[in-house]
């Protein structure tokens, strides 16, 4: 339930509003928000009000107007869209130190802190990629890799670091997709995480590191050669 606004800009106050459920999940990224009465009447706020802060977010890039339709939710914090922004602009090789410092975090943590559930959610992961390689599948195989990482940061157990490597898994799988176009050809990599998964399982976050550096050394060796 939304809260009547009482106090500060009232403007100021329904972005805020609308800031905290969707950061909270309630309105979730790509889903349309409700309609302007339904807004106008939970606020208390003209409508001119509303507009005004839903311009804000639009200009923010935290929703999205499409006219004749509604206004959907595009992004879950203007942190977010300032990051994305930010990595959009940059080379393939800048995105891929900045994918290093934090993969090779959440490798360690997840060796330290990871349960049964996220030993056995990670390795369900990694046989979806092989079998997907094996297929030769290359866009399903691009979504099961990032759904691998996504499960070895989710398991370090760090609610930021999940977040902050949230706002670039665009840019992370850009890389993995531009990647695995060059090496398609020679077919897509097979057990190409299997050191990082197996140290994870196994608690041992000194090998979890070095499985991380590895495999983010070939790949910054294939983008300074020109294979990418």
């Amino acid at each position: 339930m939304l809260k009547k606004t009482t106090r500060y800009s009232l403007v100021d106050q329904v972005i805020i509003q609308i800031e905290a459920l969707i950061e909270s999940g309630q309105w979730p990224v790509g889903g349309k928000i409700p309609p302007e009465p339904e807004l106008v009447a939970e606020l208390n706020v003209s409508r001119n009000t509303l507009r005004e802060g839903i311009k804000a977010l639009c200009h923010a890039g935290v929703l999205f107007a499409k006219q004749g339709d509604g206004t959907y939710v595009c992004s879950n914090s203007t942190l977010g869209v300032a990051i994305q922004r930010r990595v959009h602009k940059s080379s393939l090789l800048d995105t891929l130190e900045v994918r290093y410092a934090l993969e090779r975090e959440a490798a360690r943590l997840s060796a330290e802190r990871r349960t049964e559930e996220d030993a056995e959610r990670i390795m369900n992961c990694y046989r979806e990629c092989n079998a997907l390689a094996a297929e030769g599948d290359k866009l399903r195989y691009v979504a099961a890799d990032m759904k691998l990482h996504l499960a070895i940061v989710e398991a370090s157990g760090n609610p930021i670091l999940m977040e902050l490597y949230g706002h670039i898994t665009e840019a992370i799988q850009e890389s993995i997709t531009l990647l695995s176009e060059k090496t398609f050809g020679r077919g897509l990599p097979m057990n190409k995480h299997i050191h990082l998964v197996e140290a994870i399982v196994r608690n041992d976050p000194d090998a979890a590191d070095q499985a991380v550096q590895q495999h983010i050394d070939e790949m910054k060796k294939a983008i300074e050669a020109g294979e990418v």
